[in-house]
């Protein structure tokens, strides 16, 4: 009789361990972001559904869970109040009344954001106000750091007041009603909210704005109270002229044809020549002699092509007779379907390091051959031709990564190849800074496709070009490229530096051309690609000039530099290309006079659809996720915003973050793990008395904020927490207020939110910066919770 009791056991610890396990994997996955969070979200509801720990019914309820719903609603809502300019509106209200006192600007810009962010989304809330704020710190020349964090907390602060301010208050209520307990309304969060988002102003108005940095001392306005843009991103320290002297080889070539940004990483600003200034000048526009260039980036890269002009080509070599010897071989290869190696580039997947031997070229199934290509991402079935010494090469065989090993002979090189056409034979010259020199030390570098993969000594024999190897007199080097860039190199070599001419950046601007900053909006499908695979120029008609991240203005090779969230960037072009960029929505551009104007004819109709939104809520005749839902749909049938707009408010990687892990917290509650975890606390602070719990829950919430995005440990901690009041005999209710504020408490990392990460380029703050002020805000804001909770929410039943 007892055997299925036993069976229960043993299966109900199973689970336990189970969904502890996928929790604990789910939190390293969200930690690292080594996938993206919403892709973790959707593994863990396929997990638990998989492994039985929730029905299929129950692992697909949070896509129908009326938090979810009510969430995204209320981003179309705040978008509609954004498009029609109405918290804009009150936004620019605090330059009327900041002043210049910055204590008196601190609570002026957090009051005015935790007013707008009772009813709208806190990102939402920031993005609007970053330029509002920016032309503010410009007016009373104020580091913007000493304002934007200031911005972002009053937010967070701001959204802490009504049940729609932020969603852990929306899924905080929603976790009750699944208890059948009674849920929050609008606003039985305000009275706890307002006293601890006062209570957070006036800390950093009078204590906080003292932690905060002061930085980027260069971002001051000009002496007409206009922000010099140029002097923010230290333009001048990298900018120079350059001069075509005559007989130059670049004389009558295109700026393309010169590839002065690939093979010097200069970025061209204008051209003068016979007194006139050509700016922004095309990638189809010709040099002549004498053009004086000004252009911006480092010359340490002329330095590097000195050991290429150490070297002389020598003609009539047959280079391809030289990749076979008795040491070395040529094979083509094939990429595995199950290679680690697809979805990067030869470049990415730095070949030559990892398997010792070089790609000559790639050919994929559908395209043509390419020699010495390192750029095209692999994929399965893509055939490498690789050199080599031949023991690196023939033990390509035995790895997993390739399949299909050919080994090539010099006639099929050749003829099928052509490969006479990319390589080349040179030598140093007699009296030459190489000999005797590590290849890694003799500016060899990989440029315009030219790259050293062989030494030929005077014998004739062959051996691979490892950085480390010597050259010795009367070696010769085997170079996979094409002759053109070879001489090129030796025409890039002939310009020469005006050291006399001192740079004038103020021609920049004009009546038709400016500089505009701009950053990354949060929904901004361009992080984490490289600035030469967006081809600004081309695709939006402006040049990157500076990228501003950390403190600090990255201006040269930005060709390979990789876009964060949070890079502030520094643009330059017409005026009109600078408006229109202002329209898209991958960009949030910090200068207001650029921004696409509001429907401002709209704006009466956006708040009256809000309010028509909220009234039956407060009157309690219409849940709050059909009454939101509805008041969305108006937005977009009174035309305050469009559908397109619509869905480009909505944060859909939080409702997927959402709506995976709630089936996580149903298993948590289902399987006993949430209990266990209770038992534990219980045991550890259950001594010590209601308040000691209620501390526990805030400190544990503040805690994992800097870990796990909010609203997925609003789902976490909800199990948690009712298994704590039903032990203890305390109010569900406050316990969950107390998870909800403090969970929206996101002060002290940059990734704990969006908004965060949004300030962090314009304000060039660090890491510490956050930790430092926004830790002492957490602690504080956490002690007023513990301290005021109780006075309106009964604790103890």
């Amino acid at each position: 009789m007892d055997t299925p009791l036993v069976a229960d056991t043993a299966g109900s610890v199973r689970d336990m361990i189970l969904v502890l396990g996928i929790l604990v994997v789910a939190v390293v996955f969200l930690v690292t972001e080594w996938i993206p969070m919403e892709v973790v979200a959707l593994l863990v509801l396929a997990s638990l559904a998989l492994t039985g720990l929730v029905t299929p019914e129950e692992a697909l309820s949070g896509f129908s869970n009326p938090a979810v719903i009510t969430i995204w609603a209320v981003f179309i809502l705040s978008g509609g109040l954004s498009r029609t300019g109405v918290a804009s509106r009150l936004g620019r209200r605090v330059q009327q009344v900041a002043g210049s006192h910055e204590a008196r600007m601190i609570a002026v810009i957090m009051v005015c954001a935790a007013l707008i962010s009772s009813c709208m989304n806190n990102l939402a809330v920031v993005a609007l106000m970053l330029p509002v704020v920016m032309d503010l710190a410009r007016r009373t020349r104020t580091p913007p750091s000493r304002l934007l964090l200031p911005l972002a907390f009053g937010a967070f602060l701001g959204g802490m007041t009504t049940l729609i301010g932020t969603p852990p208050n929306l899924l905080a209520s929603e976790a009750l009603t699944n208890q059948h307990l009674p849920g929050f309304h609008l606003f039985d969060f305000t009275p706890v909210g307002v006293i601890v988002a006062l209570a957070g102003i006036a800390f950093m108005a009078l204590v906080g704005r003292h932690l905060l940095p002061t930085r980027d001392v260069t971002r001051e306005a000009s002496a007409s109270g206009q922000l010099d843009l140029r002097e923010q991103y230290n333009l001048h320290e990298r900018a120079i002229y350059m001069r075509v002297p005559p007989g130059s080889p670049l004389a009558g070539k295109t700026l393309a044809e010169t590839h002065i940004g690939l093979a010097l990483g200069l970025n061209v600003l204008g051209i003068r020549r016979d007194g006139e200034q050509l700016l922004l000048p095309g990638q189809a526009d010709r040099l002549a002699a004498r053009d004086l260039l000004l252009v911006q980036g480092r010359l340490e890269r002329m330095n590097q092509l000195a050991g290429w002009r150490e070297l002389v080509r020598l003609e009539g070599e047959d280079a391809v007779a030289r990749l076979t010897s008795p040491t070395s071989v040529v094979a083509e290869i094939t990429v595995q379907p199950t290679s680690n190696l697809i979805g990067k580039s030869v470049g990415e997947c730095k070949f030559f390091d990892t398997f010792h031997a070089n790609v000559l070229a790639i050919r994929t199934e559908m395209g043509p051959l390419r020699p010495h290509d390192t750029q095209t991402p692999l994929d399965a079935g893509t055939r490498l031709l690789v050199h080599g010494a031949s023991a690196r090469v023939e033990a390509l065989q035995s790895s997993s990564e390739f399949g299909g090993y050919q080994v090539v002979e010099a006639q099929r090189l050749r003829e099928e190849f052509d490969l006479g056409k990319h390589l080349i034979v040179a030598q140093p010259r007699s009296v030459s800074l190489l000999v005797n020199k590590a290849l890694g030390d003799g500016g060899l570098k990989d440029v315009l496709g030219l790259r050293v993969i062989g030494v030929i000594p005077s014998d004739d024999s062959w051996a691979p070009a490892e950085p480390d190897k010597s050259l010795e007199e009367g070696n010769r080097l085997l170079i996979l490229g094409q002759a053109t860039s070879f001489d090129l190199i030796t025409a890039l070599e002939s310009l020469l530096v005006e050291q006399a001419v001192e740079p004038n950046l103020e021609i920049l601007e004009s009546e038709h051309l400016g500089l505009m900053e701009a950053v990354l909006s949060p929904r901004s499908q361009l992080a984490g690609k490289r600035v030469k695979d967006l081809r600004f120029r081309d695709r939006y008609g402006l040049s990157l000039l500076a990228v501003w991240r950390g403190g600090r203005s990255v201006r040269s090779n930005l060709r390979d530099h990789v876009l964060r969230e949070g890079d502030a960037l520094l643009l330059y072009g017409p005026r009109g290309k600078l408006r229109q960029l202002g329209r898209d929505p991958d960009f949030l551009v910090l200068t207001e006079a650029v921004q696409e104007a509001p429907r401002s004819n709209k704006a009466w109709l956006a708040i009256g659809v809000m309010l028509l939104s909220l009234v039956p809520v407060i009157a309690g005749v219409v849940p709050i996720s059909i009454a939101t839902v509805a008041g969305a749909a108006l937005m977009v049938l009174t035309r305050c915003l469009t559908m397109e707009e619509a869905y480009r408010t909505i944060a859909w990687k939080g409702i997927f973050l959402i709506a995976g892990l709630l089936p996580l917290g149903l298993a948590l509650d289902s399987t006993g793990a949430a209990k266990l975890v209770a038992e534990q606390v219980i045991e550890w602070v259950g001594p010590f008395g209601p308040g000691a719990i209620l501390a526990a829950v805030i400190a544990v919430t503040l805690l994992a904020t800097c870990l796990i995005p909010t609203a997925a440990l609003v789902v976490l901690m909800a199990p948690i927490v009712f298994n704590l009041a039903s032990e203890l005999a305390l109010s569900p209710q406050t316990l969950m207020m107390a998870v909800a504020i403090a969970a929206s408490a996101t002060f002290h990392s940059p990734v704990a939110h969006p908004a965060n990460l949004l300030v962090m380029g314009p304000g060039g703050y660090r890491f510490v910066d956050y930790l430092k002020t926004g830790g002492v805000l957490s602690l504080f804001v956490g002690a007023v919770l513990y301290l005021i909770l109780p006075r309106f929410w009964v604790l103890s039943l």
